[in-house]
């Protein structure tokens, strides 16, 4: 049975397919059974540039537990390249309140 959990953000960077690499414009994330791996329902990243052929598109299926690692690494490198950019461009970092126990 399918989801419909689909989710679709902009984007701005590259995807490679073959030798090639090609710019994006946007991001599709959805929930679903697998296509292609091995597994259950996955979380399906799609990296695509809808300006170009149906083959400009970068696609990638993981399980719920390896989506939820993926967010949690880019959550951890996002943070850490905010503070990274605040520390180059003399803005200060945001600052967060940390609770002790």
């Amino acid at each position: 049975m399918c989801t419909s959990i689909i989710e679709i953000a902009p984007a701005e960077g590259m995807a490679k397919r073959g030798d090639a690499w090609f710019p994006l414009s946007q991001t599709v994330v959805a929930y679903d059974h697998a296509r292609h791996a091995p597994l259950g329902d996955v979380i399906t990243l799609d990296f695509v540039n809808a300006a170009l052929d149906p083959g400009a598109r970068a696609g990638v299926e993981l399980s719920l537990e390896s989506a939820k690692e993926l967010r949690a690494a880019l959550d951890r490198a996002i943070t850490a390249a905010d503070f990274e950019e605040a520390e180059v461009r003399g803005k200060s970092a945001p600052l967060r309140l940390v609770r002790s126990a």
